[in-house]
């Protein structure tokens, strides 16, 4: 080889470890950021059951219907317990919806989880709203605490419209918690931990939820009118048809007794038409409490205010303008 040859040698070498470190630079680059291009194509396509994110809810309510069920599951390697506290939930169209699950921490130490989640069939993650949630952010649960989570979300109304999704009557949306590899600036899941006091605001959603299918608080539905209950003799509540077993316990409803009613009614009053009961000690609790501030509504309220108080009662970390 001629000495001359030799710059030109080396400028060929250097060019080509050039051109790899271009490539390998654009090849890490590319990993680094495939995970958030991922989750962002999902987001905006509702890829495999991804469901989207919104600050408020549809401006439009349908009245078509939609039930929404719950799974939830819990990874191995997290001793934690993870399930929903409500059954199936029927929702129109463009309808908020406030529903919780709970996480109970099974060791004596404080551990951070992450929930993924989807909805299925997968084509209605594109219309599957969420305000808030828990699965946004790593959570940290205390040892042996507990925490009930809310989910705030709504079907958008152009579910009904779309070919993909137009027959499909039923959604479920699925969690689940894994232990977290990044728990660094976790939040406390203790901000959902049901408070020492009883809490209205709270009972306000849950009466929202399990409660307002059956009862009002001015007018007799599947049960009796609710409207100042608290204080109330039993089977008194005009115009309803009573169990005899009910209308002649002679109990006056207190919080002591409201409280031995939501956890057993049949245990309390054999007989009696009430075939469901509150397990939860500090749901039953909230509930009572809003009860409490609840007196005879004025003629033509309807169940539709004490869903939409529940759902501003909530805190959340967004607000509608009002």
């Amino acid at each position: 080889m001629t000495r001359g040859s030799e710059p030109g040698a080396r400028r060929r070498k250097w060019i080509t470890v050039a051109a790899l470190g271009v490539v390998l630079a654009a090849m890490t680059t590319l990993v680094a950021f495939s995970v958030p291009i991922y989750r962002a194509f999902c987001a905006a396509t509702g890829y495999n059951g991804t469901t989207q994110r919104a600050t408020e809810a549809s401006a439009k309510v349908s009245d078509r219907t939609v039930t929404v069920r719950f799974a939830t599951d819990v990874a191995p390697g997290l001793p934690w317990r993870f399930v929903p506290l409500q059954g199936p939930v029927k929702v129109k169209l463009g309808e908020e919806k406030l529903v919780f699950f709970r996480a109970q921490n099974l060791t004596g130490k404080p551990i951070v989880g992450h929930a993924a989640f989807n909805v299925t069939p997968a084509q209605a993650g594109l219309y599957f709203n969420k305000i808030q949630c828990f699965c946004f952010t790593e959570e940290r649960l205390a040892g042996g605490a507990s925490a009930d989570m809310p989910v705030d979300f709504y079907v958008d109304p152009k579910f009904a419209t779309d070919p993909d999704t137009k027959d499909i009557d039923t959604i479920t949306l699925a969690y689940t918690f894994f232990r977290s590899v990044d728990p660094a600036g976790a939040k406390n899941l203790s901000r959902f931990t049901a408070s020492p006091k009883p809490d209205p605001h709270r009972g306000a959603a849950l009466f929202a939820e399990s409660c307002a299918t059956c009862h009002d608080f001015d007018r007799n539905k599947v049960g009796p009118r609710l409207g100042g209950v608290v204080g109330r003799t039993a089977g008194t509540a005009a115009g309803y048809d009573y169990s005899p077993a009910l209308r002649h316990s002679g109990i006056r409803w207190s919080k002591e007794t409201l409280n031995r009613w939501l956890a057993g009614p049949q245990r309390m009053v054999p007989g009696v038409k009430m075939p469901v009961h509150v397990e939860d000690a500090t749901m039953r609790r909230d509930i009572i409490a809003y009860l409490a501030t609840r007196g005879r509504t004025a003629s033509g309220a309807s169940i539709a205010k004490t869903r939409t108080a529940a759902t501003a009662a909530q805190p959340a970390p967004r607000r509608r303008a009002e």
